[in-house]
């Protein structure tokens, strides 16, 4: 009797330890959130099937990418980079992606009753690689090295980017509302700590800009002033201001708006296209030009750009702000005659004129699934969105597409109408 109470409080600390006790969820999966009056889903489908085609994506998600840390075993990261796996010296993971996993987590519980065990671990680990310029953001690369440990990059990986930053805090208030802050990790002054440090680190003060990192000093002429588009995470930043109290997140978000609709309205009125990065000049943001930073068509709608569909357009499903609705309603408009009304027709990458990218990877699901989301906004799309929804959900699924997957597990969710703001 003894032997076994002793082996039962063993199982129990060692329970604890990995953080594999969950409280219950508060929003558990499916929520079926009503969004903006006017906006739709797909009519082919019953929200049942929506609901068990987004669990089953969900399920594949996770067996795909989300993995327990080699050596700590109370740490779980997402796998962005699947072609590396156990390859000494190769990036394993990214911060982008870890943000992408915490929201995840923090949304499904109901759906998989380990969800907090994966969220606490997904946590642990982004504790575990803090930015060399703030401990409360994140290191974004992350390479195995000879020992079979992760460990942060120190060629450029040990610094931050603001969007991984951005999800992780907003998944930080997710929990919060999913578990409360009372347990082992309090969840709210967590994401305080990781939006104040936004603010002060990845925020130029002077002009209300989201920066591209920590990196980026504000004096900087090249990137003082620039930003990444796919950053404008608007309902995030609406999320921010509630959860601490300082006003001064409502800059930052009629910042984000007003440069939407200047490069709109300056560079791509009859498209409706984002470019990858944009930056000031003569007091204006323009496309950033060729190399940037990250490639020739750093000014193109692009890897980056691809995401601002479903980025801009969740603001006005969960508010109704209409900041950006011109924009998305053209982008629709424009979409759909490019295509034929063809989701398969839809390229990897255009320039803001609308024209095809010399790209290799046509019809990525990193660029279709996003447009399912944009669609939303009004009935007139209701064909579109329908056909945006077959075929997204019936993309192959090779486990070696964490963007792609990520992007579209994200859109489903989203779609059908899953999503809720913390």
């Amino acid at each position: 009797m003894r032997t076994r109470l002793i082996h039962s409080l063993v199982f129990v600390c060692v329970l604890l330890c990995l953080g594999s006790v969950s409280s219950a969820a508060s929003k558990p999966f499916p929520q079926h959130k009503t969004y903006t009056p006017g906006t739709i889903q797909p009519d082919i489908v019953t929200q049942t099937q929506m609901d068990q085609a987004t669990q089953a994506f969900y399920d594949y998600w996770k067996s795909s990418y989300l993995h327990q840390h080699p050596k700590i075993s109370d740490q779980y990261y997402v796998l962005t980079r699947p072609e590396n796996k156990g390859i000494a010296g190769k990036t394993h993971t990214v911060s982008e992606g870890h943000g992408y996993g915490m929201i995840f987590t923090a949304i499904i519980p109901g759906e998989d009753a380990n969800a907090q065990t994966y969220f606490d671990g997904l946590y642990r680990y982004f504790k575990a690689h803090p930015s060399i310029n703030n401990p409360y953001l994140m290191a974004w690369n992350q390479i195995l090295d000879s020992n079979g440990d992760l460990v942060d990059n120190q060629n450029g990986g040990n610094d931050s980017a603001t969007d991984a930053d951005m999800d992780i805090a907003y998944a930080l208030l997710m929990a919060n509302q999913q578990w409360g802050s009372t347990g082992s990790i309090d969840y709210l002054s967590e994401a305080n700590n990781v939006i104040a440090a936004i603010m002060l680190e990845e925020v130029n003060q002077s002009t209300w800009i989201l920066k591209l990192g920590d990196w980026a000093e504000d004096s900087s002429p090249k990137y003082g002033k620039g930003t990444r588009l796919s950053d404008f995470m608007l309902n995030h930043l609406k999320a921010f201001q509630a959860a601490s109290g300082n006003t001064s997140w409502s800059n930052v978000t009629s910042k984000c708006y007003k440069i939407i609709n200047s490069l709109f309205q300056n560079y791509s009125p009859q498209k409706g296209l984002m470019p990858d990065f944009a930056k000031e000049k003569n007091s204006a943001y323009r496309p950033a030009p060729p190399d940037y930073l990250e490639s020739e068509f750093d000014g193109k709608y692009y890897w980056n750009a691809c995401r601002t569909p479903w980025r801009f357009t969740i603001d006005y499903l969960l508010s109704g702000d209409t900041g950006a609705y011109s924009q998305i309603s053209k982008l629709n408009s424009w979409i759909q005659s490019k295509t034929g009304g063809d989701p398969a027709r839809i390229r990897a990458g255009y320039t803001l004129s609308g024209q095809k990218l010399p790209e290799p990877f046509d019809n990525a699901v990193a660029f279709v699934a996003p447009f399912a989301v944009s669609a939303m906004i009004d009935a007139t799309n209701q064909s579109w969105l329908n056909s945006l929804w077959t075929h997204m959900t019936g993309a192959a699924q090779t486990g070696l597409d964490y963007y792609g997957d990520s992007i579209k597990l994200h859109s489903m969710i989203i779609v059908s109408g899953n999503w809720w703001s913390p």
